[in-house]
C-alpha cells in the first residue's frame, strides 16, 4: 500500500517556494523543511498546522546547512557533525509538532544529504544515529546504502519512489538543483509501475528496480500540483493512510 509524501514549507520570510496550500490535502505525508535548505519558525509551524487541519503525518526533512544553495550542493562533512546537523534540525520540528499536538512520523533527508547517504557510509550512519534519538522510521531507496545501513541498524525503513525525477542506469537520483515539469499522465503511469512491477526505465532506457511504499512529489516542480492530483487518482487503489 503506497502513501503519497511531499517535502513542504520551503518558502522562507518573505519569499514563497511551492503551492502548500493545494498541496496539503492531497498528500497523506509532509516532508517539512527545518531551516538548513529552506524554511524559517514561522513557515515550520504554518506548515505543521496545516498537515493537522488536513490529516497529513509529518516527518522531518534536514539537509546539509546549505540555505543559498537550497541543500543541492554536496559538502566534506564528518559523521558526528552531520549527526549533530540533522538532530539539530529534526529537534526544531519536533517541538513545533507538540505544540499542535502532533507527533513525529519519519525522517527523510534532503536533496544532496539523500545521495550522499545513498552511496556514502557515513553519511547513512549520520542519518540512522540521528533516527536513534528520534526513534522513527526513515525514508530512503531499495538497493542502496539507505537500505543496506538503516535496517542493519535497526531502522524501519520506508522505501521512496520518486516521480518527477530521473533515473540514472545504475538506479541513482538524478538531483537536480531546479526541477521541471513533468508529464502528469506520464508520472501517473509511473507511479502505477513502480508500486505494481517494481520498475522503473532509467535515462539510459534499462528497467530499474524500485519499491513504492510512498511515492514523492516534490513541492517546488511547476506542476507539482497537476502531478499530486494526476498520481492520487492513479494510485488510489493502493493508496492507504499514513
Amino acid at each position: 500500500m503506497a502513501l503519497i509524501n511531499c517535502d513542504m514549507g520551503e518558502s522562507f520570510g518573505l519569499y514563497k517556494m511551492g503551492d502548500d496550500d493545494a498541496i496539503m490535502p492531497l498528500i497523506t505525508v509532509a516532508n517539512v523543511a527545518c531551516g538548513f535548505h529552506a524554511s524559517d519558525f514561522n513557515h515550520m509551524r504554518k506548515t505543521v498546522r496545516s498537515a493537522k487541519k488536513n490529516g497529513v503525518k509529518v516527518g522531518a526533512h534536514p539537509s546539509l546547512p546549505d540555505l543559498q544553495g537550497f541543500g543541492r550542493r554536496e559538502m566534506k562533512i564528518s559523521r558526528d557533525e552531520l549527526a549533530n546537523c540533522i538532530i539539530y534540525q529534526v529537534g526544531a520540528l519536533k517541538g513545533f509538532l507538540e505544540a499542535e499536538g502532533m507527533t513525529l512520523y519519519h525522517i527523510k533527508p534532503h536533496g544532496s544529504l539523500y545521495g550522499m547517504a545513498a552511496r556514502m557510509e557515513h553519511a547513512a550512519h549520520a542519518v540512522a544515529d540521528a533516527a536513534d534519538v528520534f526513534k522513527v522510521p526513515l525514508m530512503g531507496m531499495i538497493n542502496t546504502l539507505h537500505e543496506k545501513i538503516y535496517t542493519e541498524r535497526g531502522h524501519k525503513m520506508i522505501a521512496e519512489f520518486y516521480v518527477d525525477l530521473d533515473y540514472n542506469d545504475d538506479g541513482g537520483l538524478i538531483i537536480t538543483r531546479e526541477h521541471d515539469a513533468k508529464d502528469a499522465k506520464e508520472a501517473a503511469e509511473k507511479a502505477v509501475r513502480a508500486i505494481k512491477e517494481g520498475k522503473v526505465k532509467s535515462v539510459g532506457g534499462k528497467d530499474i528496480a524500485v519499491r513504492a511504499d510512498t511515492i514523492c512529489v516534490h513541492s517546488d516542480t511547476p506542476n507539482a500540483v497537476e502531478l499530486c492530483q494526476s498520481v492520487r487518482a492513479a494510485v488510489k487503489p493502493y493508496l492507504s493512510a499514513a
